[in-house]
């Protein structure tokens, strides 16, 4: 049995297919994917009936897209990409929201030594309190709460974590750590603006990843950071490889840590 976690889908599904043809999937074998499964790519549909067809075989975190194609179907007035109403118009769409509302935003695995989050975990949370604020989100979504939370969802503010944030502004900012987090300052500080790769760093901020973490008991497997592309380091996988823009899907088996990459196969992308 393999385990293979994988970046970024973004509704890639030939591409998805094509990788694990590639790694030779097979009924043994589990898959961890790192957020943004929908969006922008031609075929979101197809990849949520896939991954939800492997049942307890994925272990699925949410990312930003994940997250706003929830907020559309509770209602929240948003603009929809063309790529998503198919979703909405599915026949299943039920069944598949009704599981994805269900996914965490941090998947733990003591065994083989793995965590892993959309956009990452900051260096000012330990392991055990990101799942707890964690939690608290999956909580809400869990709750008759869910709707308001997807309408107070969007935002930049509070950009810096304190124990002291309350309500709806406590999710928001819990959930832009985990699933909008590329650059951030020392005293903890997110950057909205940046999304290009390392030599857009704005001043007085760092890469999430170059400053002292908490989490040393696990290797951080993350996504969302396409212009960052591949990152192999001795504590964090960054898997994002960009296949939606004409860039690859990649993988990373949790067991020996090889790694396997694709070139995109979506033609309408």
């Amino acid at each position: 049995m393999s385990t293979y976690a994988i970046g970024d889908i973004q509704g890639c599904y030939r591409t998805l297919i094509a990788l694990l043809d590639t790694l030779q999937f097979c009924e043994d074998d589990q898959l961890w994917i790192a957020g943004d499964l929908v969006n922008r790519g031609p075929n979101s549909l197809e990849v949520l009936r896939f991954l939800h067809s492997l049942g307890s075989r994925a272990r699925i975190v949410l990312g930003n897209h994940d997250l706003h194609l929830l907020a559309l179907a509770s209602g929240v007035d948003r603009k929809m990409g063309k790529t998503l109403k198919p979703i909405m118009k599915a026949r299943d769409r039920d069944e598949l929201l009704s599981w994805l509302i269900q996914q965490p935003l941090i998947q733990r695995c003591d065994t083989l030594g793995f965590v892993m989050t959309h956009a990452g975990i900051p260096h000012i949370w330990s392991l055990e309190q990101a799942e707890k604020l964690a939690t608290e989100v999956t909580d809400c979504l869990q709750s008759t709460l869910a709707a308001h939370y997807f309408e107070q969802m969007y935002g930049n503010k509070p950009a810096k974590w304190t124990d002291e944030i309350v309500g709806f502004d406590r999710l928001r900012t819990i959930t832009n750590y985990f699933t909008r987090m590329r650059y951030i300052k020392p005293s903890g500080k997110l950057d909205f603006d940046a999304n290009g790769g390392l030599e857009d760093q704005p001043e007085g901020y760092l890469p999430w990843f170059e400053l002292p973490t908490q989490v040393s008991s696990h290797k951080q497997i993350t996504g969302h950071w396409a212009a960052l592309g591949l990152r192999v380091a001795p504590n964090h996988y960054a898997l994002d490889t960009g296949c939606v823009w004409g860039g690859e899907l990649t993988a990373l088996c949790l067991e020996d840590g090889s790694i396997f990459s694709i070139a995109s196969q979506e033609i309408d992308s």
